[in-house]
């Protein structure tokens, strides 16, 4: 079998994953975002592989190779079409609302004013977030009329791609954590809480990582949403609320370095012997 990882940076995670597969004997190719260039005329070199795996830093660069690896048959994980739904908040809203899957009533504008009248329709607090971004970035939890209008001339003056869509999201109190999940194929493996005293729970903004025990609905709900971007391995962003759980959004690059320890699984195994199958 002819492996591929492709990569920017070597993190933790790759490390595990390129020592996983060297217990295993299982020679791999790294292809390095940073070195690649891709003659879209003659594509022949890269249909050695028979599988390559993401784990890019950069969401362009994923989702551009992802798509022209995916366009002469090499199988990816993940596909393209997940990195295209998983990488766009937006999309991601689309995704789970079609497959019925629970997430927060989100509403999207495309100027300030039109902005500020459905943040004011949705009511405070609310969160407004850029469509691409990750680890927490350049989110702003409203809680006020004119917290949403200096949010908003800001994203009007900064004028860049991220801030050129405006999306809002319901805000969901956490009570100091939400759970991350962790779905492997048609197997949700793992989960942690994330905890924090700050309403954003993420680890990239100082949440504490412990070990969620598992039930029969929060694998139901993480496999739905995994089934919902087509996903292969995805880490699915939870929050709990008296309904039940509640999907935030769903990321195909994961990180899982802090949850190994945490949730007593090995997860760098548990993804290599989904590829080896």
């Amino acid at each position: 079998m002819n492996i591929a990882i492709l990569h920017s940076i070597i993190r933790a995670e790759e490390k595990l994953l390129l020592q996983e597969f060297k217990k295993r004997n299982i020679e791999i190719t790294r292809i390095d975002d940073r070195k690649l260039t891709f003659n879209l005329s003659n594509l022949e070199e890269f249909k050695k592989f028979d599988c390559v795996l993401e784990r890019c830093v950069n969401h362009t660069r994923a989702l551009y190779t992802l798509g022209i690896l995916n366009s002469v048959g090499v199988r990816t994980i993940n596909p393209f079409e997940t990195a295209h739904v998983c990488g766009d908040k937006l999309l991601t809203t689309i995704a789970l609302e079609k497959a019925g899957v629970p997430t927060p009533i989100a509403r999207v504008a495309y100027t300030p004013d039109s902005a500020l009248e459905a943040i004011e329709e949705m009511g405070y607090p609310c969160v407004v977030k850029p469509c691409v971004g990750s680890w927490g970035r350049l989110i702003a939890k409203l809680n006020d009329r004119e917290a949403a209008e200096a949010v908003l001339e800001h994203k009007k003056i900064l004028g860049s791609y991220h801030h050129s869509t405006f999306y809002i999201q319901q805000y969901i109190k956490k009570s100091g954590r939400d759970i991350r999940s962790f779905v492997i194929g048609d197997e949700c493996i793992a989960a942690i809480y994330r905890t924090s005293k700050h309403w954003k729970t993420n680890t990239a903004t100082g949440g504490v990582a412990s070990n969620c025990p598992l039930n029969d609905e929060l694998k139901e709900i993480s496999i739905k949403a995994a089934r919902a971007v087509n996903g292969d391995i995805v880490a699915v962003d939870l929050i709990e609320t008296d309904s039940g759980y509640t999907v935030i959004e769903v990321n195909y690059t994961m990180e899982f370095r802090n949850s190994i320890t945490t949730t007593g699984v090995d997860i760098p195994a548990r993804i290599v012997d989904y590829i080896l199958k």
